[in-house]
């Protein structure tokens, strides 16, 4: 049953001849969650929460970075470094207070993943890398959830619904039978090293909470079995379709793979624990003592102008193209914003190239800031 007031604010979508009332009651009894509160997340969640989705979950362990607003729409200058879960649970709440909300602010783990999950039947991935996505999908067809699957580069986005329901009783393709084995990590290029126009997610998040409404409610055609493609830059589309692969580990019977596992190591990412790291004290004294040393910069251009340490820029992905320019002789200190483009960089440096004296500064430029010259930031 509706109130007066739920009936008006959903009365748009319920004099549709396709939808009705009954379709709005199944909205209003869905349980779905959304993983990452991003660039993503953001359309997805205002979209679902405006259509009326009874619960929502949104699991995010960031914090809000001036990086993030030109398409992190949820979010204002007044909310850096705070986290995005808990901001956007506020923000949403402001746009219907008939939906429920829960918070998770923590990273999805195959250790935290079922408990978080359990109470959800639609899990919508909004996330940006892809031991998260693996992890995503083999929780979905563990669990018997469907997958609501987006992911952007650049200028292009990609839409799918993976394990979802079928007339039959059986589930759909998943992610594992459309992408079998994880790119090359040292080949995979993040927002931060390539960029992404902000208006894109917005069309591919918007996409994604539409195949979650037509999930939940049984319009229309969802994209089970099929690969959405769209480039913003010609508005050219394409439809990928994709069937079972039987080599998928989670298939067969008895199936190879039962439990979640290691998925930093699936996609073949080194550790941060075997990587060596100096702290920003360290490097400071080093810098003091007049030590013979290099350092090199991975972040892009218009951060370094912004501050930097005096350190040579060499951003990630030029990074093929200039090994030349890393020293061998010496120790290298390699340093990005927080540490984690780094860490990549010397991945890719010590496993590419055989490099054995690359340092990994522990915090980036946000330790040193925090820690050693607070101006820097101003």
């Amino acid at each position: 049953m509706f109130s007066k007031e739920e009936q008006e604010r959903y009365s748009r979508q319920t004099r549709l001849d396709a939808f009705g009332e009954s379709a709005q009651e199944k909205l209003k009894s869905a349980k779905v969650l959304v993983i990452g509160a991003g660039a993503l997340g953001c359309p997805v969640l205002q979209y679902l929460v405006a259509a009326g989705v009874g619960e929502i979950g949104i699991v995010d362990g960031d914090k809000i970075e001036r990086s993030n607003l030109h398409r992190q729409v949820l979010y204002t200058e007044n909310d850096l470094e705070k986290g995005k879960a808990e901001t956007a649970k506020h923000r949403l709440e402001e746009m219907n207070h008939h939906v429920k909300m829960e918070v998770f602010p923590t990273y999805l783990t195959a250790e935290n993943a079922f408990e978080i999950s359990k109470n959800y039947d639609i899990i919508i991935d909004g996330t940006d890398n892809f031991p998260t996505r693996y992890l995503i999908n083999d929780l979905c067809v563990l669990a018997d959830k469907t997958n609501v699957h987006g992911s952007i580069q650049q200028f292009t986005g990609q839409v799918a619904v993976f394990n979802t329901l079928l007339p039959d009783g059986t589930r759909s393709p998943n992610y594992r039978d459309l992408f079998p084995v994880p790119p090359n990590p040292n080949e995979v290029v993040s927002c931060a090293e390539g960029g992404v126009i902000g208006a894109l997610p917005g069309i591919i998040g918007s996409m994604m909470a539409m195949e979650a409404i037509k999930v939940i409610t049984g319009i229309g055609h969802t994209t089970g079995g099929q690969l959405f493609q769209y480039n913003s830059l010609n508005h050219q589309t394409q439809m990928l379709n994709f069937t079972f692969d039987e080599e998928n580990p989670l298939r067969g019977n008895p199936a190879k793979q039962t439990a979640l596992i290691d998925y930093d190591q699936f996609c073949g990412i080194q550790k941060k624990t075997m990587m060596k790291e100096i702290t920003v004290q360290e490097l400071k004294a080093m810098r003091d003592a007049q030590e013979d040393f290099q350092l090199v910069d991975v972040r892009e251009l218009f951060e370094y102008q912004d501050a930097n340490l005096g350190g040579d820029l060499i951003p990630m992905n030029e990074l093929p193209d200039r090994v030349s320019d890393i020293q061998r002789n010496k120790k290298v200190i390699v340093q990005c914003k927080s540490g984690g483009r780094s860490a990549n960089a010397i991945n890719f440096l010590e496993q590419a190239h055989g490099f054995d004296n690359l340092y990994n500064l522990r915090g980036g430029i946000i330790a040193w800031i925090m820690e050693i010259d607070p101006k820097l930031g101003h």
